[in-house]
């Protein structure tokens, strides 16, 4: 991602910071983690409560690893998500959602072998664009969108859909003890994403 796609992003990721901070529930139970993946995959922002988060510069150039992305989730899962033990409660299941306007460069089977050893509420992959594979996408998770063109109307619509589900989320385990298990369980996305089936 270049030019108006990644601004795009980096605009997304803002507004949905402020609006999940505006969000009691979600204030109290959210954390975000920001992971890019081009030639390499990067952990920006390690897993943070939303008072805290603090925007970094997003920057894409180059290929698109991401196996290596879903091995480094894998590794973040395992050292920053805390378990449930005996002697104390662990963090709800981390949501996962994964943007790509691109097709996968490297091993990314591999990847996603170690994605699938690791427990998450739900995954969503985003297909931005034409150049992105949603059959692909769809062999990581059921829930995948994909958006017609990633222009940033149409980011911008992505990002506040899942500030949105975040809400929800944020809600439901709050209110109900219970966390959500799928995309029907989330608001309805705006027309400018389409549910690959």
């Amino acid at each position: 991602m270049t030019g108006e796609p990644i601004e795009a992003v980096k605009n997304g990721i803002q507004v949905m910071i402020s609006s999940l901070r505006q969000n009691p529930q979600a204030i109290e139970t959210a954390f975000i983690s920001i992971i890019t993946f081009d030639s390499t995959a990067r952990q920006l922002v390690p897993l943070t409560d939303l008072a805290s988060f603090q925007m970094v510069d997003i920057k894409a150039s180059g290929t698109t690893s991401l196996g290596e992305a879903l091995k480094l989730v894998s590794s973040c899962i395992d050292n920053e998500v805390a378990k449930t033990t005996q002697e104390q409660k662990g963090d709800w299941k981390p949501l996962v959602f994964i943007m790509t306007d691109g097709i996968p460069t490297d091993e990314w089977q591999s990847g996603l072998d170690e994605f699938r050893k690791r427990k998450t509420a739900y995954t969503v992959a985003c297909a931005a664009g034409s150049g992105a594979d949603s059959n692909l996408l769809k062999q990581i998770t059921e829930n995948v969108v994909s958006l017609d063109t990633a222009d940033s109307q149409s980011i911008s619509k992505f990002f506040s859909w899942v500030s949105a589900s975040i809400g929800v989320t944020s809600t439901k385990v709050e209110d109900a003890g219970k966390e959500v298990s799928g995309l029907g369980e989330l608001p309805p996305p705006p027309s400018e994403l389409n549910i690959v089936t």
